[in-house]
């Protein structure tokens, strides 16, 4: 008899960003939200995710872009 270990994974459930969601570098409105591997989420304004987007890459973040207005 052989023991398979299955592990059922799904995708983070993220809210879209809304008008009071604010970047967690300045306080600017957030653009981004940025889902850690291990947990965990930060928010950026443009500027701020276009100055750590390589950094998030090499974290494997899954990265949530506001989709126009803001909620």
């Amino acid at each position: 008899m052989t023991d398979i270990a299955t592990t059922a994974t799904t995708a983070p459930i993220s809210m879209p960003l809304t008008a009071a969601d604010r970047c967690d570098r300045c306080g600017a409105a957030a653009k981004v939200r940025a889902l850690l591997p291990k947990g965990g989420e930060l928010l950026f304004c443009r500027h701020h995710f276009n100055e750590h987007e390589a950094r998030l890459v090499e974290l494997s973040a899954t990265v949530v872009e506001s989709a126009g207005e803001l909620v």
